[in-house]
């Protein structure tokens, strides 16, 4: 069994566009995960959070809710960004907290 959550470092920021009917461009990161080396994309909830992330980041990401498939419009996406060096990515945005 796997575990829900994984660390690993911020490869490149990414623009993956939505399936049709939508037309977005979601904001998702690479992640180039510690315990098995794996480049996996992920997606980074709420608007302006990707200005929180940088390259080289060491980020925590979990699944996005259907048990290893894509959610929703964004194709391919598994996974989104929780936490970012130790810090809640939700506590640096409603400005609770700021990066370590």
């Amino acid at each position: 069994m796997g575990t829900s959550h994984a660390k690993g470092l911020v490869t490149e920021k990414v623009g993956i566009e939505a399936k049709q009917p939508n037309s977005a461009t979601r904001k998702c990161v690479r992640v180039l995960l510690r315990k098995n080396g794996k480049k996996i994309t992920a997606f980074v909830p709420k608007d302006g959070c990707l200005n929180f992330l940088q390259d080289n980041d060491e980020v925590l990401v979990a699944g996005l809710g259907r048990k290893g498939h894509a959610v929703g419009d964004i194709p391919g996406v598994r996974f989104k960004v929780i936490a970012v060096k130790g810090t809640s990515l939700l506590a640096l945005y409603t400005g609770k907290k700021e990066k370590k």
